[in-house]
């Protein structure tokens, strides 16, 4: 196993290997999310899906993930390749090699990818992708902070739903949900949370407050939620053209 520091992009590694990032998000059911870039065609895509994970690389992120929890700290896993993600989406590509890292933020907000565990394969099926879509720079903003709903049963993700560039990047994992129904979870939902506007630019930090509760709306349905752990943020490399 290597703990080989990673420098701070998404798309190539420190031996200048290209490739997928996908942040894992969740403790009972372990969704992957994209990292996506507006201005490179391969990566400017937002999408959530779930993999088959192999137990050992499963037990070292919820071991590590254990560990880190109070800390700003991510966890992502890099698959080599210059592969398209339609490739998941049409059920051409069943599997993938990943390496698991965790991903850590200093005080000026630089982040270090260090591979916690070495290449493995996880499977992947089309039918286990919750949301896929292109990234469009020149989308309008929403008057309101717009998120995509993903997850099971009591495990409620909320994605922030990207729209025009410049924007930010984030995931969080609500604390108890309430009025979210399992048709809301997959595909993914677009919920907005009226008490909130969008800032319609890179925002410098989340507009949702860690520990607030929020209601929000999906369709013409009141939801509620308590914002908890984030499980990924990024408003610079995203936006690099």
């Amino acid at each position: 196993m290597s703990t080989e520091p990673l420098p701070d992009t998404l798309s190539a590694d420190a031996a200048g290997r290209h490739g997928h990032r996908f942040l894992l998000i969740g403790k009972k059911t372990i969704f992957s999310y994209h990292l996506g870039l507006y201005y490179v065609g391969l990566h400017a895509f937002q999408m959530i899906t779930t993999f088959e994970l192999a137990d050992a690389l499963r037990e070292t992120y919820l071991t590590d993930l254990a560990a880190h929890e109070d800390q700003q700290v991510y966890y992502s896993l890099f698959s080599e390749g210059h592969w398209p993600l339609s490739g998941i989406t049409e059920g051409t590509r069943t599997s993938l090699p990943v390496e698991l890292e965790r991903v850590t933020v200093d005080a000026q907000g630089e982040r270090d990818f260090t591979r916690i565990f070495d290449a493995t394969d996880a499977g992947c099926h089309k039918a286990d992708v919750v949301h896929y879509r292109p990234l469009d720079p020149e989308a309008g903003y929403p008057d309101y902070v717009t998120q995509l709903v993903f997850g099971r049963d009591d495990e409620v993700h909320l994605a922030h739903k990207l729209a025009g560039a410049p924007n930010w990047d984030e995931v969080i994992t609500t604390l108890d949900p309430q009025g979210f129904q399992p048709s809301d979870l997959a595909p993914a939902a677009t919920l907005t949370v009226p008490s909130v506007k969008d800032p319609h630019g890179a925002a410098p930090r989340s507009p949702l407050t860690t520990g607030t509760r929020y209601e929000g709306r999906i369709g013409e349905r009141t939801v509620s939620f308590t914002a908890g752990r984030q499980g990924w943020w990024n408003h610079t490399s995203l936006n690099k053209k």
